[in-house]
């Protein structure tokens, strides 16, 4: 008896935000739409993580824009997204109404599948976007940020699971952003949810490449019961990117497992983006290989390169080992949160004050705010002593309540802001754009009438610049790099500057 495997393709999110600092073009997308659309996918993810960043960052697209001709030139196959659940895809929490607008509208323009995860695995984070996509008739998907710690056992994923399906959810995610996910822990971990949340679960894994072994656990996966999985077509995939789409397929042969997927589509899509990824050679990661000592450091490869770029920026390249070490001290003090945006930044930042600075002693906002609960719920407890250090620093209390519940209800004041901006058309669309990148939307919108950049077309990339104030750089997979963030902090009545760069 023979079971069919279900796939959705990367190659037009995921897939280029990993190889390629998400730069690519939505003109170098469309040739290959209606091979993708009539290639018998479960969906195709498109849209969501950092590519509405990069629209208005670095292309000058309206992200909307991309979904509609999207919806229009794929008509058959569900379109999918990554939803930061309460942040939806910008970097702090925002109000319930913001949420339900985002949801609404991105069903209404064309998402068919929103798959939502939150960094801490916190599920209050979770519940306004999944009863927001459920209203709107579309498919919630709920993610299992994969992580490993003393706390993180395949019994907590798996009540996690159960909690996300009582919720509402349509199906799971298992989501290892870091590569971690090893063969055995994958079949235990989806034989676990399909035993306790029923046989009938839709269970999807999704994992990267970038340790070398992922192949093997999707096998494990399938063979435990895991109904979809993630590749991407072979010339986007490997490095810190994901396993590829015909070797998967291949791989099932001779097996008693099967896809409906047409290779003579892929085979023309696959080339097509052979020699598409030639013209963004100036943005594709120098990793190609695996990185094995992320299962030691805990470390995704880009986080840890891009703090070893800034310190040495800083002058203190020679402590690269030093905050290499710290990282898993300041994991444990936090709770063991998963390294996975915005954690990831928020941790590798902290790691970097403490060796720079001395421990504990300089404290971003953003991990005090971890400390304090205001990032939501970690499985591991927080330690006490650095708590109180956050909230004398910040004047701030522990909550323990939905971060979301302290802030009221913001899409009227955010329409009023946008609206005043030039070239801002009115739209709840343009308001949500605002509202999720207020320092970059505008001059998006003065500049929007020029059309759309290919950055593949134009002369070098600059050097990358420091953000603005209290503005976020897009979210990256392991190996690339957006803007630097430059925090400015006082220890012992000594102004520093530190610069850290990001990683997803």
């Amino acid at each position: 008896m023979t079971r069919q495997i279900e796939i959705t393709e990367l190659v037009l999110r995921d897939a280029h935000q990993s190889l390629m600092a998400t730069r690519m073009a939505m003109e170098d997308m469309i040739p290959v739409c209606e091979d993708l659309d009539n290639a018998g996918y479960w969906s195709i993810e498109c849209w969501g993580g950092a590519t509405y960043d990069s629209c208005i960052r670095f292309l000058n697209e309206d992200p909307w824009e991309r979904l509609r001709t999207f919806k229009k030139l794929m008509p058959k196959t569900p379109l999918q997204m990554l939803l930061r659940g309460q942040n939806i895809l910008g970097y702090r929490h925002y109000g319930d109404d913001v949420v339900e607008h985002f949801v609404e509208k991105a069903a209404a323009n064309g998402m068919d599948v929103f798959r939502i995860f939150d960094a801490l695995n916190d599920p209050r984070n979770l519940r306004t976007a999944v009863n927001a996509v459920r209203k709107t008739g579309k498919h919630a998907q709920g993610c299992i940020c994969y992580t490993i710690s003393p706390v993180h056992t395949i019994g907590a994923f798996v009540d996690l699971a159960d909690q996300l399906m009582e919720m509402g959810c349509q199906s799971i995610c298992i989501k290892d952003m870091a590569a971690l996910l090893k063969p055995q822990p994958a079949y235990e971990l989806v034989k676990g949810i399909k035993a306790q949340c029923g046989k009938e679960t839709l269970v999807h894994v999704h994992t990267h490449a970038t340790t070398g072994v992922t192949l093997v656990s999707l096998m494990k996966a399938i063979e435990a019961g895991a109904d979809i999985v993630d590749t991407a077509v072979s010339s986007m995939s490997l490095g810190p990117g994901h396993n590829p789409t015909e070797s998967l397929v291949e791989m099932l042969e001779g097996t008693g497992y099967t896809t409906r997927v047409d290779m003579e589509r892929i085979h023309r899509v696959n080339e097509y983006f052979r020699k598409i990824r030639n013209n963004y050679k100036k943005y594709l990661t120098d990793f190609q290989g695996a990185e094995t000592d992320i299962f030691k450091s805990q470390i995704p490869g880009g986080m840890l390169s891009n703090m070893e770029s800034q310190l040495k920026q800083q002058g203190a390249g020679d402590k690269v080992q030093e905050v290499l070490l710290e990282v898993p001290v300041v994991r444990k003090a936090s709770g063991y949160p998963p390294l996975v945006t915005p954690t990831s930044q928020i941790v590798g930042t902290q790691a970097v004050f403490n060796v720079l600075m001395g421990e504990w002693k300089a404290m971003s906002g953003e991990f005090a705010d971890l400390m304090l609960g205001y990032y939501g719920a970690t499985l591991g407890a927080k330690e006490e002593k650095v708590q109180q250090i956050a909230a004398e620093k910040t004047k701030k209390q522990v909550i323990t309540c939905r971060p979301a519940d302290l802030i009221p209800n913001e899409f009227d004041k955010l329409r009023g802001e946008a609206l005043a901006l030039e070239g801002a058309n009115g739209s709840d669309e343009d308001v949500l754009t605002y509202a999720m990148f207020p320092q970059v939307a505008p001059k998006f919108f003065r500049t929007r009438h020029e059309g759309p950049k290919n950055p593949s077309k134009e002369a070098p990339a600059p050097a990358a610049k420091t953000a603005a104030p209290g503005d976020k750089p897009a979210a990256t997979q392991p190996g690339q790099l957006s803007a630097p963030i430059t925090y400015a902090v006082t220890v012992n009545g000594h102004s520093h500057k530190v610069t850290v760069a990001p990683a997803a």
